[in-house]
């Protein structure tokens, strides 16, 4: 295969303006972003190209041609297999090629172009009543070029299809310049493509025979080019022949796709087994029954999926067993939907090892049980012991009728070699995915890899199966299409790609010549070294060894990973759930720039190229890994909606941490880091403060100063603070009721002191105790938000002096500021993780309603009138969860509508500084902002984050409470409990 010597490359990108409109991009930071996609392997480009449109990616493919470049496209980047990376040209469709061109609700068909993601086709289409009818589980972010190249299936295609039963007609363009449309029901070809079309018609003439007995025929069977299209008792569908072909043999330029009716009502049956193997036999009989949807899961997908909710929201209701079934019935109505569930829990009890089933009818119960299923190529990437799973074995297929068998012999083989792993998948299609535990960073581990992805391909090939069921061969697959196929077929593969591609350019090392495929793991045996600008050994086979730098001297101590920074940046498998571009908090900023470096898998990727060390070179010291960070809010979002976890977050902390380490920082470091100490001497002349604070030259030059954006209102100090307004008073309510201690935090206290003053009324309300620590306390939040990681942890030993005295199992302590509760639960015990009081106090720590919810009585409960739009802060969000508010807000009385509109683009010091003002208002406009503004007159505002406050007083003409100070001021006088 082909390397790209340096100077096509240079001769390439000099040549590039004038012919190329978007993005020729060579630095670091592109190749480092776009070496990886979802799989097991790494390919660092020579380019990426983002092109603005249709006709510059023309412009493009010409260049590449000119140059003898090799190109691989790219959608969403999430490919399992490696069909989405290359060392030639990466072209990003993502980007700028995502129109739709046109929607025809007579014919039923959209046209769009390829980097187009597939809910944005379906919210179009669903006020026609039509929808697309596969239905992958990424559908929130792949593209359709993505699913045109992988043959996408999903949950729905045994009633939907699959992509090529669903594509109508493509644009397509030869790596030669050729451009043509290709459409069903159109076998002579015309035009441009018309030599094209009938050198395919002659390949299939000659080779019918071959075509109609070595082709597997089930549903499923997605591996190698589907020649047996082109027979033409199937009418020579070159439509059908080329979609699934990785990007190996055609640049899609635009696509017509056919729509279906969306099902007028639905109802989903929940079915439990003894074990997946017993699910698995009981899907044929179901079969007969036509049902919509039969997708299998096991426990420890089930398990996962309650480890990762911050919420601590019990999945909907499921029956007993080890292993499920997830039916899916539809109907003209809901009765008729109930009707057709009822017949499939008829069927169900007749099949041996099935112990009940419940059947689910509310859409928001049924979107319950689909996330399960939906989250699962990232929830099974961590077995319950912390190990690490991997694809490359995650994707077979086999006949329906035999996919109990296959399942056996394939848990024989797990058995046999001890490789653990997560099962789940479309059973009613006979499609099995599993992420399996290899040991991918020794020889030996490697060696067993392949052994083992050996030994699994006999047994799918034993039982009429296919290597690939939907997410296409790849470099996970095609080494081993020489089992599924005769030699005959593998060496037509080849006859037919040199019909498109004759000198092997368009993603190359994919079904054709294919790459080994235990070489290229972005994971793979090495020797480690402190040396932080280290080459790798082996550019091109990583299994021979290559060296990486190991972080040292970290901050954090990232036990959930071993203590190893490395493990915890590749959480990131590359499923790309932050790319979502709705709802949700995770990447606010990526929503605002649609730039694959500001979501979290972007990060994720610079740090592991960092640690990789022969894109970027330099380390903590990277400037490339500083940009990406910068944008990053530190909402702590992907900590909980990414499905592995991955907490950027705190990884930007540590790095900006090592990044600075005896370095000047910026000043909004030290302006907004060490805002409680400016704080705290503040308090002394707090009216004298603000006063200066009001003459604008003042105000100006304090904002210079402290790097803050000149459109951003300082926030006033307080006359007196919270605590000293405790310590004034007259009365305690002196109960024999339980003790707690009320966190006085920075912004409580010196900001907002009547949050304070309301929760203490709240609190004593229903018979607790409130005192306050009698020395200044404080989370570290500041610090570690500017990642000052030594002196987050210096001050967190001096509060945990302090809170020394309270320490006991019946001891809690109360926090107002949602951030600042999360960093007590979550980020303490990873800086302190040996420190007895930083263990209790992580546990301890309620937030307001939670404390409500412990300790309020069954007979407590003012009502509150009226409505209130609440925007929850997004550590709240992440590490606390939202159940014990909601329930109180409930219990209350408040009709409360929560947003989903994510972050408010505050984030604490982030939307204060000078570079980030734009952004922030602009990640509140995609959601909060608007909400507010439009909210009535007399709808209540609630925002427990002071940030989240202060941007919607700056932002809007509407002021923000915290949940006490609505509570508080629906108490009667006297309400308090004395006993």
């Amino acid at each position: 295969m082909r390397t790209q010597p340096v100077n096509d490359v240079a001769l390439f990108v000099a040549a590039a303006p004038g012919r190329i409109r978007g993005a020729v991009d060579t630095s670091a930071t592109a190749r480092g972003l776009f070496a990886t996609d979802a799989s097991n392997y790494r390919h660092v480009p020579a380019v990426v190209v983002t092109p603005l449109d249709v006709d510059d990616l023309v412009a493009v493919i010409a260049l590449c041609r000119e140059h003898d470049l090799a190109v691989t496209l790219r959608g969403g980047g999430t490919s399992i297999a490696g069909n989405a990376i290359g060392s030639g040209v990466v072209i990003d469709t993502s980007r700028h090629l995502h129109r739709i061109l046109a929607i025809d609700p007579v014919a039923r068909t959209a046209t769009v172009d390829p980097g187009v993601v597939l809910d944005r086709i379906n919210e179009a289409a669903a006020g026609l009543g039509l929808t697309v009818g596969p239905d992958p589980s990424t559908h929130a972010r792949c593209t359709i070029g993505g699913m045109i190249a992988n043959n996408a299936c999903g949950a729905h295609s045994m009633s939907s299809g699959r992509t090529d039963d669903c594509v109508r007609s493509l644009d397509v363009l030869l790596y030669d310049g050729t451009r043509f449309r290709v459409s069903r029901g159109d076998p002579a070809g015309a035009g441009a493509g018309a030599a094209v079309v009938a050198r395919v018609h002659a390949l299939a003439t000659e080779h019918a025979q071959l075509l109609r007995t070595a082709f597997p025929q089930f549903p499923r069977r997605v591996s190698g080019y589907a020649l047996d299209a082109l027979l033409p008792e199937r009418g020579f569908d070159l439509v059908r022949a080329l979609v699934g072909t990785e990007g190996t043999l055609v640049t899609v330029l635009e696509a017509t796709i056919d729509l279906v009716p969306l099902p007028a009502a639905k109802a989903l049956v929940v079915a439990g087994f003894v074990d997946d193997l017993a699910a698995a036999d009981a899907v044929p009989a179901l079969l007969e029954l036509h049902p919509a949807a039969v997708e299998g899961i096991d426990r420890e997908l089930v398990d996962a999926f309650i480890r990762a909710q911050t919420n601590a929201v019990a999945p909907p209701e499921l029956p007993p067993g080890q292993g499920w079934l997830l039916v899916e019935t539809v109907g003209p109505d809901a009765d008729q939907a109930r009707i057709r569930a009822d017949e499939i829990i008829g069927a169900l009890t007749e099949s041996a090892g099935h112990l009940g089933a419940v059947v689910h009818t509310e859409p928001a119960a049924q979107r319950a049980m689909w996330a399960i299923r939906e989250k699962g190529a990232g929830l099974a990437t961590r077995l319950p012991d912390g190990s690490e799973a991997w694809p490359g074995w995650e994707d077979a297929a086999v006949p329906p009728a035999n996919l109990g068998a296959y399942l056996r012999d394939f848990r024989a083989l797990q058995e046999r070699t001890g490789i653990r792993g997560v099962t789940y998948g479309h059973f009613g299609d006979g499609c099995i995915h599993t992420r399996l535990a290899f040991d991918l960073s020794s020889t030996e581990g490697v060696r067993n890899f392949r052994s083992f992805i050996e030994e699994a391909a006999d047994i799918v090939v034993r039982h009429g199966g296919s290597l690939s069921g939907e997410h296409g061969d790849g470099q996970a697959r095609s080494e081993l299409l020489g089992k599924m196929y005769p030699p005959e077929v593998i060496a037509l593969f080849a006859e037919f790609k040199a019909i498109f591609d004759p000198l092997g350019r368009m993603n190359p090392g994919i079904v054709v010549h294919p790459r080994p495929i235990d070489t290229d793991l972005r994971v793979g045996p090495r020797s480690r070294s402190d040396d932080r600008k280290v080459r790798p050994l082996s550019a091109g086979n990583v299994s021979e060894g290559r060296r990486r730098s190991r972080p040292a001297g970290l901050a954090f101590a990232y036990e959930a990973d071993h203590g190893d920074f490395e493990r915890a940046v590749r959480r990131c498998v590359g499923v790309g759930a932050c790319r979502n571009e709705r709802g949700g908090v995770m990447c606010p900023s990526y929503r605002v720039t649609h730039d694959e470096v500001h979501s979290t898998r972007g990060r994720a990727h610079l740090l592991h190229e960092m640690i990789e060390g022969d894109v970027i070179t330099d380390g903590w010291r990277s400037t490339e890994v500083r940009d990406a960070l910068d944008l990053c809010l530190g909402c702590k979002g992907c900590k909980s909606d990414c499905p592995v976890g991955v907490d950027v977050a705190a990884y930007k902390s540590e790095f900006l941490h090592q990044h600075y380490r005896n370095r000047l920082r910026p000043a909004s470091h030290y302006s907004m880091g060490n805002l409680p100490l400016f704080a705290c001497l503040a308090s002394h002349a707090p009216r004298f403060t603000n006063a200066l604070l009001d003459r604008p030259v003042i105000a100006a030059a304090a904002r210079k100063l402290g790097g803050i954006h000149p459109r951003r209102s300082i926030p006033r100090f307080a006359d007196e603070t919270f605590t000293r307004w405790f310590g004034k008073r007259t009365f305690r309510s002196g109960t024999d009721g339980p003790n707690v201690v009320l966190w006085p935090d920075t912004f409580t206290n010196h900001f907002t002191p009547s949050v304070g003053q309301a929760a203490v009324a709240v609190l004593e309300s229903v018979g607790v105790n409130v005192t306050l620590p009698e020395k200044p306390v404080c989370c570290g939040l500041t610090w570690i938000s500017t990642g000052q990681l030594s002196m987050a942890r210096r001050v967190l030993l001096r509060t945990l002096t302090t809170m020394s005295g309270f320490v006991g199992d019946d001891s809690f302590v109360v926090g107002l500021e949602p951030s600042c509760v999360s960093a007590l639960r979550s980020d303490l015990p990873e800086l302190l993780p040996d420190h007895p009081v930083a263990a209790w106090l992580s546990t301890h720590v309620l937030t307001f309603a939670e404390a409500l919810e412990r300790f309020a009585p069954s007979d407590w409960g003012p009502h509150i009138e009226g409505s209130a739009l609440v925007q929850t802060h997004c550590h709240q969000h992440a590490t606390l969860g939202t159940a014990a508010d909601q329930a109180l807000m409930r219990r209350v009385g408040i009709d409360a509508s929560t947003l989903d509109a994510g972050c408010c683009g505050m984030a604490g010091n982030f939307g204060f500084e000078r570079s980030h003002y734009d952004t922030s208002i602009a990640v509140g406009e995609l959601g909060v902002l608007p909400a507010v503004r439009a909210a009535d007159a007399d709808t209540a505002i609630l925002a427990d984050g002071f940030s989240c406050r202060i941007q919607i007083e700056q932002a809007t003409d509407r002021r923000a409470v915290h949940l006490a100070e609505l509570i508080a001021a629906s108490l009667a006088p006297g309400s308090v409990r004395r006993h």
